[in-house]
């Protein structure tokens, strides 16, 4: 019989491809809710592109204890997705820290006692190399926590390290995937991920300007593919993973690439810096976006093709089916 795998984030933009993936692949999925609420809307749209037979849901809570043993019960693997995001600043950073590195916390705990095989975390390339000067960075960089980043990069950053050490003289394997700027379409279910927010602004004209930010990038469908292949690769186990692009690509290319396809309201001038530092002075959204202004990274992922045999989506043809998607909707 295949193997169970919990995963928690199912509700979420990757969460939900990740489970579509899995059960391509036969596995069973039991996906973490912290409401009934939204397990019916997941489903929904899960059953419009895979059989959802092998599907179950399980309240829990990343900030409480309650239910995890009762999760783990019976899974072989852990895919832990779920960690909140908002590129806007919240006024406390503890409000995105907390629940990151507590929630991993009580996951590799859990999977631990329950004799889980492997645990598969999605981290990001936010705790790589953010803080840093432009270059290249690989695997083995880790994001400057005591400089200006951000609270997300820091609670993306301090989440992974926890899980490092969490796992550290276990029989437990980890495998971490650092994806960077996630596009393509949705399943269908109501996303509000950040991307999903941005590319909905753009191609709506919300977006008066395009900010000097460029990114390693990679297609939803692709980080799914990743996890599930992390799960049982061979050489793969103690290992992170940069699931994006070698060189960055500008925000303004996601632009050309839209207007090109006929989506005219999405601008075409790019916002002078200066003016989004003058702004995150009393706008939390441009406060979130100075840690990345000007900076140019570049990626050494080359283990990802190696171990994982990734074959990139090419990203015109993410950013093309992302905004066809929100069209549509």
């Amino acid at each position: 019989m295949a193997e169970n795998v919990l995963l928690t984030g199912i509700t979420g933009y990757v969460g939900q491809h990740c489970a579509a993936e899995l059960l391509r692949n036969g596995y069973g999925v039991v996906g973490t809710i912290r409401s009934r609420a939204k397990a019916e809307e997941t489903k929904s749209a899960l059953a419009n592109v895979v059989s959802v037979d092998r599907l179950s849901f399980v309240e829990t809570d990343l900030l409480a204890d309650a239910g995890w043993d009762e999760a783990m019960k019976g899974c072989s693997f852990v895919m832990h997705v779920a960690s909140p995001f908002a590129l806007a600043e919240p006024r406390d950073e503890n409000e995105l820290i907390m629940p990151a590195v507590d929630g991993t916390k009580r996951v590799v705990a859990a999977a631990r006692r329950a004799g889980v095989k492997r645990l598969v975390l999605t981290s990001s390339t936010v705790a790589v190399a953010v803080g840093k000067k432009s270059g290249k960075y690989g695997p083995d960089s880790w994001s400057d926590v005591y400089a200006k980043i951000g609270a997300y990069s820091k609670s993306k950053t301090l989440a992974e390290r926890a899980a490092w050490k969490a796992v550290e003289g276990g029989a437990m394997e980890l495998v971490v995937i650092n994806p960077g700027g996630v596009f393509g379409p949705s399943l269908g279910a109501k996303i509000d991920g950040q991307s999903v927010t941005m590319m909905a602004d753009m191609i709506a004209g919300r977006l008066p300007m395009i900010p000097d930010v460029a990114m390693g990038m990679i297609d939803v469908r692709d980080v799914a593919l990743l996890h599930v292949k992390a799960l049982t690769a061979v050489g793969a186990a103690g290992k992170r993973f940069i699931a994006a692009s070698s060189e960055p690509v500008e925000m303004s290319e996601i632009a050309r690439v839209l207007k090109n396809a006929g989506y005219s309201k999405v601008p075409s001038i790019k916002a002078p810096s200066f003016l989004l530092r003058l702004m995150s002075l009393f706008d939390r959204q441009s406060r979130g976006m100075v840690p990345f202004l000007g900076i140019k990274t570049a990626f050494d992922n080359r283990a990802t093709f190696d171990v994982l045999e990734w074959k990139p989506t090419p990203l015109e043809n993410s950013f093309r089916e992302m905004a066809n998607a929100l069209s549509a909707n």
